[in-house]
């Protein structure tokens, strides 16, 4: 029985170690002369900073501003006036008729009701 028959096993690529190219340790030397050259120690591991907790500087220029009180609720000016409803004072509307998907349609005076029951338009 081969591996690709057993249930719950599974076989993701190979374990081998790759082979370095030739010329490896060549450019590892030079990277690692760069590295001198710029100032870097290449053996050296990185040190940790140190947390520094962020305070502003005091800032010399500060706009004057005028200082303006906000208004509190006993001066808070009303709603106004309520609108009067609008009300339908023709006769040529009789109702409203509702067609697909909950469409409300006016019915006229003269309009056929077959044409709502049966949901056609014109």
């Amino acid at each position: 029985m081969s591996m690709h028959m057993i249930r719950g096993v599974q076989v993701h690529g190979s374990k081998r170690k790759q082979k370095k190219k030739p010329g490896w340790k060549q450019r590892e030397a030079e990277h690692r002369a760069w590295l001198i050259k710029m100032g870097i120690d290449p053996d050296a591991k990185p040190k940790k900073q140190e947390f520094v907790p962020y305070e502003p500087k005091e800032s010399s220029f500060r706009r004057e501003t005028k200082n303006y009180p906000s208004r509190t609720s006993d001066c808070v000016p009303a709603n106004g006036e309520r609108k009067e409803q609008q009300v339908y004072s023709g006769d040529y509307i009789i109702g409203i008729a509702t067609m697909h998907k909950s469409n409300l349609v006016p019915v006229g005076r003269g309009d056929d009701p077959k044409n709502f029951a049966t949901m056609r338009r014109n």
